[in-house]
């Protein structure tokens, strides 16, 4: 289902939280809330600033799960398509309209690598991440048997300790694997930063990327020698954009949490020392919850608890307030601190989370707002759609 299917049939309250034409106020909670003209100001700013650089940007589908925000990001950021984490979720992206996608992961199991090699036949261009010489070869073996060809990109780890070779030995031994297979084409390197994206200071994350970029240029040096220079050289976060754009060697952009804002994201600082979500970023994402017990005079009980968003990263800021704060969770409920006793039972309160792709992952649906009405309401296309 995506925004041009028929919802109307669907009962508000039971099956969706609301409808396209709804007042606002009577969204029902607790349930995901996009501000759609801040949402498409930050789509129109990245893709404005990698166009300005000369980059591709290839959002991160792993943040949304949505076909209809990908979709936005392409027609208001110029977005070339989407990252995925897992071949379910991007099988969802495939059948959805999404013409290049990237999974930007190791596919090992036989099933997956199966169904991964028939993307193509949905119309879409299909890159894999490998870091395992061994693995070339089963890929190859299934792009074979299904008559498609699978691009390949060698991962390096380049400092977030996770998947990916280190050296640029053994890039090029992979790559050279890769453009020997047939069904296979190495296409380029994945160099995901990961670990430094919420490091506070602007200064720090920039160390910690000047490494990366050594070590890709490296890498890239060592392929070209080979005569396996590398299409696409991918990476980068909404932490770290602005150094691989300017690093002279990445040539396509990651940035996912930009589009949404998240708190934990929001925390850390720009050039200037500036919080990024009070300058460079807007937050368009939120957890719409209801105030619905008051019976203590300094402390207010919302409907959004830990079933309502993931706090992997800390409990969700109440956006605009600085008289009350949400400061506990549990199941169903959410606490939150009202020391002057100014909230109301019934009255709604928007949530930023701390972090916004698990939130996303435990919803159905995204109602987008503007002006005070319910302008769309799209599926969480891919929630749960894990293997």
């Amino acid at each position: 289902m995506n925004q041009h299917s028929d919802i109307t049939s669907l009962e508000v309250g039971y099956d969706l939280p609301a409808l396209p034409g709804m007042d606002a106020a009577d969204i029902q909670t607790p349930c995901l809330v996009l501000d759609l003209d801040a949402l498409e100001r930050n789509i129109r700013k990245m893709g404005d600033y990698a166009k300005a650089h000369g980059m591709r940007h290839r959002v991160h589908g792993k943040m949304h799960k949505s076909v209809d925000v990908a979709k936005l990001q392409e027609r208001l950021g110029g977005a070339v398509g989407v990252c995925c984490q897992k071949v379910s979720e991007a099988e969802v992206f495939a059948r959805g309209g999404i013409r290049d996608i990237l999974v930007s992961n190791q596919v090992r199991d036989n099933l997956k690598i199966d169904r991964l090699v028939q993307l193509p036949k949905l119309g879409a261009r299909t890159i894999v991440c490998v870091d395992d010489i061994d693995n070339v070869a089963e890929l190859s073996a299934a792009a074979v048997k299904h008559g498609t060809e699978l691009e390949v990109f060698v991962e390096m780890d380049v400092g977030a300790g996770r998947c990916g070779v280190i050296g640029a030995e053994s890039v090029v031994e992979i790559a050279k694997a890769i453009d020997a297979a047939p069904g296979l084409k190495f296409t380029g390197i994945q160099a995901y930063q990961g670990a430094m994206q919420h490091i506070d200071r602007y200064e720090d994350r920039k160390a910690k990327i000047d490494i990366a970029v050594d070590m890709v240029k490296e890498a890239v040096t060592a392929l070209e020698a080979e005569g396996l220079k590398p299409e696409l050289v991918s990476g980068g976060g909404t932490g770290s954009y602005q150094f691989e754009s300017n690093s002279g060697v990445f040539n396509e952009l990651q940035a996912g949490s930009y589009a949404f804002m998240d708190a934990d994201y929001g925390r850390i600082l720009d050039a200037d020392g500036q919080r990024i979500d009070q300058g460079e970023w807007e937050n368009a994402f939120f957890i719409l919850t209801q105030v619905m017990s008051h019976a203590k005079p300094d402390k207010a009980i919302c409907d959004a608890g830990l079933k309502a968003q993931s706090i992997d990263s800390g409990l969700p800021v109440i956006f605009g307030r600085d008289d009350v704060e949400y400061v506990k969770c549990s199941d169903e409920h959410g606490v939150i601190a009202d020391p002057n006793g100014v909230l109301k039972v019934g009255e709604k309160l928007k949530l930023v989370p701390g972090h916004c792709d698990p939130t996303a992952n435990v919803h159905d649906w995204y109602v987008g707002v503007r002006g005070g009405k319910v302008e769309v309401v799209w599926p969480v296309s891919a929630r749960g759609k894990a293997y």
